[in-house]
């Protein structure tokens, strides 16, 4: 039995937390080649989450797309920063019943007639990642941190062109206006309907401004318009400027009664995002056993 059979017939996987916050904590977080200069501390993210109960763990890729790269002058080798990043996940995830995802994030970058890229280029952009992340060994594509449908869309896109993986479409919203509202100003349920219409296997949600407990209800909204299995990675409540840095400081009790809404809702995939540690999935992972 495959991963969606496995989720169709009712199976709750637990995806892993945040990665950024964790690598701070190592002293490697601001490094852009990080899966390249200290693996051994990626991959003790890695393993942490899975020591902590997660399913599925998602590959330190996520920035690591030709625009992104490019228009950030981060001056690194995309082939292989991707390679590098799938081969760590698989190593930790190895013998250990452990899927692993291949992370997909925004190019940073606005697509015509708004910004300087058409959707032609911001595809075959994904579609290198696409096919890297593949090479790699990935079980499946995450499509994450989205609040672009249109650049969503040509991500999503670029995975079914060059891969039979399934894909996990995540986008991010800013508050819950008519069921849910991205930073863009795509509805929940417009987001709902395209992204299935386009091929997603997965429909989800991650980061943003919602707190586990408002996730729920957009998980409600996209219940409405789609028949798909959901997603649920909400950051650790709302974010809050504190000394000048953004925290994420929900409890970890409450954040768990939040991640059992977004189940009562129906979702059949949870995790963390933004403020999420091993902490926060091993209560999320407790919940689900």
């Amino acid at each position: 039995m495959n991963f969606l059979d496995e989720l169709n017939n009712g199976k709750i996987f637990v995806f892993d937390g945040a990665m950024g916050t964790q690598l701070d904590s190592k002293g490697a977080g601001s490094e852009k080649n990080v899966n390249i200069k200290y693996p051994e501390k990626v991959k003790a993210v890695h393993e942490e989450y899975i020591n902590s109960g997660s399913d599925i763990i998602i590959t330190n890729t996520f920035i690591n797309n030709r625009i992104y790269m490019e228009s950030h002058k981060i001056n690194f080798d995309v082939t292989q920063l991707n390679l590098k990043g799938v081969a760590i996940a698989k190593e930790a995830a190895a013998d250990k019943n452990v899927l692993v995802a291949g992370d997909m994030g925004p190019t940073g970058q606005m697509i015509e007639p708004i910004g300087l890229y058409t959707k032609e280029q911001v595809t075959e952009n994904y579609k290198e990642q696409a096919q890297l992340l593949e090479q790699g060994g990935v079980d499946f594509f995450i499509i994450e941190t989205m609040m672009d449908l249109n650049e969503s869309i040509c991500a999503l896109k670029a995975c079914k062109a060059v891969s039979k993986l399934p894909v996990l479409a995540s986008i991010t919203f800013s508050n819950l206006v008519n069921g849910g509202m991205t930073m863009m100003g795509n509805s929940a349920e417009e987001c709902a309907k395209k992204l299935t219409d386009n091929g997603a296997d997965v429909l989800g949600s991650n980061c943003g401004d919602l707190d586990p407990f408002e996730m729920a209800e957009l998980i409600k909204t996209y219940k409405k318009y789609s028949e798909l299995p959901f997603l649920a990675q909400p950051n650790a409540g709302k974010p809050k400027l504190v000394n000048g840095k953004t925290v994420f400081n929900m409890p970890v009790e409450k954040y768990v009664d939040g991640i059992k809404k977004c189940l009562e809702a129906g979702a059949g995939l949870v995790g963390g995002c933004c403020g999420t540690s091993p902490e926060y999935i091993r209560a999320v992972s407790d919940l689900v056993k």
